[in-house]
């Protein structure tokens, strides 16, 4: 009796743990996992995030287009940094929309001396432009970005758009994609992913309701995405 009250013991913590909403990926492996915010988040309890999760990074949605702002960026940076995370910042790229307009919207807001990544560009929409079209419009914009901030950009995107419209057109950059599913991602081209978007419907203490969560593929990390100042 007193070894099955002692296995009940040793496991009920178990059981708790794998009903905890907030126990995922990140409590049961070894990789460098991170984050990714806007104000669809609403207020976030930074100091709860800092010091009680295992999140290294964070990337924060600061423009999309040429005149769109995220009302939660200036408050999000300041309180990310003040407890401890190494923050990104990201464009939402709307094709259609003038490149300079969309790069000094990103500018205003993407101060370098506030990065400790390298800026990211969330590619998801066509606008309904051709590939070829749409490519020459995106690296237009790419190109800019390198100049204004003198280094490539990570690109973020989901394997379906990625393998009908980039394949073997992007290979100097860093890779960010998407993919919900339990399986790790493998692009049409085999080319190598830097990081995975995992989930869209993460849990984290010290936010309320779901969350972008991802980590670094393999060997990867931070080391290859910090700013250089």
């Amino acid at each position: 009796m007193k070894r099955l009250l002692l296995f009940v013991a040793l496991l009920l913590p178990l059981v708790a743990a794998a009903q905890n909403p907030y126990t995922q990926c990140e409590d049961t492996c070894a990789h460098i996992h991170g984050i990714d915010l806007s104000h669809y988040q609403g207020e976030v309890f930074w100091e709860t995030v800092g010091y009680n999760t295992k999140m290294a990074y964070v990337y924060l949605k600061a423009t999309e287009g040429g005149d769109w702002i995220d009302k939660m960026y200036e408050e999000n940076i300041v309180l990310a940094h003040r407890y401890g995370l190494k923050v990104g910042s990201y464009h939402f790229y709307r094709p259609k929309t003038d490149q300079r307009l969309q790069l000094e919207n990103f500018k205003v807001q993407c101060r370098p001396g506030e990065q400790d990544l390298i800026p990211m560009i969330d590619i998801e929409t066509t606008s309904g432009l051709p590939t070829e079209e749409f490519c020459d419009s995106l690296f237009k914009f790419l190109e800019l970005v390198e100049q204004a901030y003198k280094q490539k950009p990570l690109l973020y995107t989901f394997t379906n758009f990625y393998n009908r419209h980039l394949v073997g057109k992007i290979d100097g950059y860093r890779l960010m994609i998407a993919q919900y599913t339990d399986e790790e991602p493998v692009l049409a081209d085999g080319r190598d992913i830097t990081m995975w978007q995992y989930t869209a419907k993460g849990r984290i203490v010290g936010v309320n309701g779901y969350i972008d969560k991802s980590r670094f593929m393999g060997q990867h990390g931070l080391r290859e995405i910090r700013y250089r100042h």
